[in-house]
């Protein structure tokens, strides 16, 4: 080969590579950005397993990005490692589809008739000429996708011809010729299928590079299927990669997917190569096609699938032999919550990213209201333990404000969709409501502490006033956290009505305490631990408040929070007026 034909070569691989990478993502994009949640949510059995598996590689078209985000599940503790296996055996099956779509640029060799309009160069130049018109014309983001899509494949074509056109004159290098025959040795030919692919980390791009170097004639089936078989196995160390640091559960996924490529081989081959032995396959000295490429690739995966499927209790079996379990836990306390799910695997997958931050946040919103009952019982009946796990569960609701607020200004970054952009902007807007929340239930554990160390007895008044506001407040954090986690908009209306009467009980409230201590019924101290009380009940309805509109807010596409509550005031609608009414009988004194 000269000079120019390796570079050219090299410059084929990269758009194939860059073409195959922009047609996955935006297949992703139009198939609505949920086929991450579809294979979590429905991968329940090893069936659904493989058939999910089969048909999100399909679309991402990369068995190894499906498998990282099998061992982000995995790791996170929202799959199990024996739901994994049937998914990366799907996986392994999905890979192929991109080798048929390559069989495209086999156009070229029909050259009878009609059909030479449509050969690669044409068909590529009109499906670019359509991508970039769509692209420039288009508003509409699916429309937008679609083209991404049509360029994609403008991109991989183009790849795909730039290298057949470099490798054709291979075709009369003897010592090319020489070099594919020792690969026709199934050793041979599985370690350069392993290399090629570890170096690429893409299956489908090594199987296409394959379906190019059909074009010298001299790649027969002997040749080709060691090598596809090397694919196979060279496609996990992405994988592999990807599993530092993940813990045993993750670890044990990745290595399922070498195990399975491994096992494949070995089982195959020895199938395979067992029967050529005796009965000799005709078609092996064959000079193979891009289309024959294609068939081999498929029918050795689904034959691997075939194989081992019945296997797949054993398959975990013996990864969690070859990683064992510590004679200590890993994770501890963390392991217990969705802190655990915020993984970073799932960051390029946006979807999957929103939705773990949904469940996190909603995990969050439970410690926080669990704290504040746990303290408000504090102020009836003390107790040590009590107090002490107010302030271990305000370390992990701090730990979750962190966390979280990290991750999803990470998301902010990716591209997500319309109804993926509200969810977050939810959750950033809010976030700091729960946290303060749950700042406000340690105060009132505080105040907890003062009242049992100075013994302090309240009046029967004040004694009644708490009560009411106390459970006026716990009604108002249970509707605002359950129509946040519901997504209850109707829900969320209920919440500035309470909000508003709480203000004007702690108003009066207070008026009420200071009357006392002036007539003698209350003492200062008294009077300070009542008022810092009440102060946190109207600050805990405030932030339930700033939960609830912005729901609303954000529903209607416009945050505004001082306007929506200044217009609120001025036009207190019938809706509004009755909700109050029915608290202000439930709760006023």
């Amino acid at each position: 080969m000269s000079v120019s034909d390796v570079i050219s070569l090299l410059g084929g691989v990269a758009m194939f590579l860059f073409g195959m990478a922009l047609m996955g993502e935006a297949l992703k994009r139009v198939a609505g950005n949920k086929l991450e949640l579809i294979l979590w949510r429905l991968s329940n059995t090893p069936i659904k397993g493989v058939l999910l598996g089969t048909g999100v590689t399909a679309v991402v078209q990369s068995s190894s990005a499906t498998t990282v985000m099998v061992v982000g599940f995995v790791n996170s503790g929202m799959m199990t490692v024996r739901q994994a296996v049937g998914v990366i055996m799907g996986a392994n099956i999905g890979t192929s589809v991109t080798g048929w779509v390559l069989c495209l640029s086999m156009l070229d060799g029909m050259r009878n008739g009609w059909i030479t309009l449509f050969s690669t160069a044409t068909l590529t130049a009109i499906v670019a000429l359509c991508g970039i018109v769509m692209r420039t014309m288009c508003k509409s983001q699916t429309k937008r996708h679609f083209a991404e899509i049509l360029l994609g494949f403008a991109v991989l074509m183009y790849g795909m011809q730039a290298m057949a056109s470099a490798v054709e004159p291979l075709s009369e290098s003897t010592k090319f010729i020489s070099i594919l025959s020792a690969f026709e040795n199934p050793a041979v030919g599985i370690i350069v299928g392993i290399a090629v692919t570890a170096v690429l980390q893409s299956a489908s791009a090594a199987v296409g590079i394959l379906q190019s170097l059909t074009i010298t004639g001299v790649i027969t089936y002997a040749t080709a299927f060691p090598l596809i078989m090397g694919i196979g196995i060279g496609a996990s160390v992405p994988v592999l990669i990807s599993a530092i640091g993940a813990n045993k559960d993750g670890k044990r996924t990745s290595l399922i997917y070498l195990i399975i490529n491994i096992l494949g081989t070995i089982v195959c081959s020895a199938l395979f190569y067992g029967i050529h032995l005796f009965a000799k396959f005709p078609f092996m000295g064959r000079a193979a096609s891009s289309v024959g490429i294609a068939v081999v690739n498929s029918l050795y995966r689904v034959a691997m699938v075939a194989v081992l499927f019945p296997f797949i209790t054993q398959l975990e079996k013996f990864a969690r032999f070859l990683v064992r379990d510590g004679k200590t836990a890993e994770g501890g306390e963390k392991d217990k919550n969705m802190i655990a799910s915020l993984e970073e695997r799932f960051i390029a997958h946006p979807a999957l990213a929103v939705e773990q931050s949904r469940l996190a946040m909603v995990d969050m919103a439970d410690h926080v209201k669990d704290n504040l009952r746990r303290s408000v019982s504090l102020l009836g009946s003390y107790g040590k333990d009590k107090r002490e796990k107010v302030n271990e569960t305000e370390n992990v609701i701090d730990t979750y404000e962190d966390r979280l607020g990290t991750y999803l200004v990470r998301i902010t970054g990716r591209d997500i969709g319309e109804a993926q952009n509200k969810s977050v902007s939810l959750f950033l807007h809010t976030i700091s409501d729960f946290e303060r929340i749950g700042d406000h239930a340690v105060n009132l554990a505080k105040a907890a502490d003062e009242i049992e160390r100075k013994n302090i007895k309240f009046t029967t008044g004040a004694e009644h006033e708490l009560n009411l506001i106390t459970e006026a407040v716990l009604e108002i954090v249970d509707i605002s956290f359950s129509s946040f986690e519901n997504n209850d908009i109707p829900l969320a209306y209920r919440v500035e009505p309470l909000e508003q009467l709480i203000d004007m009980l702690c108003d009066k409230a207070k008026h009420n305490h200071v009357e006392r201590v002036r007539a003698g019924e209350c003492t200062l101290d008294h009077g300070f631990v009542f008022n810092d009380m009440i102060t946190d009940f109207e600050r805990i309805a405030d932030h339930c408040s700033n939960i609830g509109v912005a729901m609303i807010e954000l529903e209607s596409n416009m945050f505004d929070t001082h306007e929506y509550l200044t217009n609120l005031k001025h036009r207190k609608t019938a809706a509004f007026n009755r909700y109050f009414d029915e608290y202000e009988e439930k709760y006023g004194f």
